[in-house]
């Protein structure tokens, strides 16, 4: 009925990051090889007629997006500072793009493509203003 002492005492607090410590190793390439593996599994999706292949293909397929747009944001809100936003004032909506890509309304939620492909450009784009700005 009641909880021990110790247990009531101890908060109940599950906190997660990037990293325990502020690491400096950010790089796009981890949402790349993401969206590689989902271009692929939907180039397999559309190849293949077997319903269990392809349920399995969308479940992975919507992990692995949902791991471009992690990516993403990490690099959006811990490496990206005021000054890359006042140098490249389209990176606030190129980030936005491409997570929304990652999304339920693009490869999260669809097996097309063309629309991974939209995906990988999109990062190709946050890639070259990242390395510019490692300069």
């Amino acid at each position: 009925m009641f909880k021990p002492l110790m247990k009531r005492l101890i908060p109940n607090v599950h906190v997660s990051a990037h990293c325990d410590l502020p690491c400096g190793v950010y790089d796009p390439a981890q949402a790349r090889i993401e969206a590689e593996s989902v271009k692929a599994i939907c180039d397999k999706y559309q190849a293949n007629e077997d319903p269990e292949f392809r349920a399995r293909a969308l479940m992975i397929k919507e992990q692995r997006s949902n791991l471009v747009k992690e990516h993403l944001w990490v690099l959006w809100t811990d490496y990206f500072k005021p000054p890359h936003f006042e140098a490249y004032p389209q990176l606030h909506t190129l980030v936005n793009e491409a997570t929304k890509l990652a999304g339920a309304a693009g490869t999260k939620g669809q097996a097309d493509p063309d629309v991974a492909n939209e995906l990988l450009a999109k990062i190709d784009e946050i890639a070259k203003i990242f390395w510019e700005t490692k300069k």
